[in-house]
């Protein structure tokens, strides 16, 4: 199932390159009073509205997908995780260790956005630099996960971009600008996907091939991620996994267009903007 979200936070069930409007299937949430439970209440509650999406959806008129606006299919992440370092390129086994001892890091949720917001770049005297990843959705609250039960915490998968300003400072604070963690164009159930090794993955500016590798090359896997990541913290649905880059990470300028790519996922296409400019 491609789950989407779109135009006024409406949810549309993806078919092909079509749309199905299952916005009624959100009644199946439970109604909450304050405070609210952490996560993200429809990824917490995926299945039922899944099944409901699904009964609904031929009672609805399809609309081309390029015709909607699309947000990023997880709306309120309780947290989304960085992966620093996480593609082998011919490194030798010192880089891996270096890699695996940088560890994760946290970016702030305000900076997550979906495909047809663009990305707004800020401090352009930088060099901003764009890297394509694998998003990893957890879908059921977890501590101290095992790497045998990781996978099973997995609600589905998305194209995601990390923007990544150049700068000494540390990597939450400048990567935490708003739009600079894109996920979209939809999210794939992961039933869709059992095993996220092997997918394939790319990125083109402006028609021109920039990354290009495939995710048997990760240090740590999806799976090593979420124990990784489980023994320091505790996962809520959600929660949001950029799992690294493949080589060719390159820098970004205002009026290119990003067209992100990973195999049994999607595409995803992103346009770069200066933050002053309008949307």
């Amino acid at each position: 199932m491609r789950i989407c979200r779109f135009g006024n936070n409406q949810l549309g069930l993806v078919d092909g390159d079509q749309v199905r409007d299952v916005t009624a299937a959100l009644d199946e949430l439970p109604a909450y009073r304050y405070p609210f439970p952490p996560g993200d209440v429809l990824i917490a509650n995926l299945e039922k509205v899944g099944r409901r999406a699904r009964a609904i959806a031929n009672d609805s008129t399809p609309v081309p997908i390029n015709r909607l606006q699309l947000l990023s299919p997880v709306a309120n992440p309780n947290k989304i995780i960085g992966a620093p370092m996480n593609y082998r390129t011919g490194q030798d086994e010192a880089a891996v260790a270096n890699a695996l001892a940088i560890g994760l890091f946290l970016k702030a949720n305000g900076s997550l956005s979906g495909p047809s917001d663009g990305i707004a770049l800020r401090m352009m005297e930088r060099q901003i630099d764009h890297e394509v990843e694998l998003g990893v959705v957890i879908g059921k609250p977890g501590s101290n996960i095992s790497r045998a039960d990781a996978l099973n915490h997995v609600a589905g998968y998305a194209v995601a971009l990390d923007i990544t300003p150049h700068g000494k400072e540390e990597r939450s604070l400048r990567k935490s600008c708003e739009t600079y963690s894109v996920l979209g164009p939809w999210l794939v159930t992961a039933d869709e996907i059992p095993d996220p090794a092997g997918l394939e993955l790319q990125l083109d500016v402006n028609g021109e091939r920039r990354q290009q590798g495939n995710t048997n090359q990760m240090i740590r896997d999806v799976a090593a991620l979420i124990e990784y990541a489980s023994s320091f913290y505790m996962l809520y649905p959600g929660d949001i996994f950029l799992s690294g880059t493949p080589a060719g990470v390159g820098p970004m300028k205002p009026g290119d267009e990003l067209v992100a790519t990973i195999e049994r996922v999607g595409t995803m296409r992103v346009k770069v903007r200066a933050i002053s400019d309008a949307c």
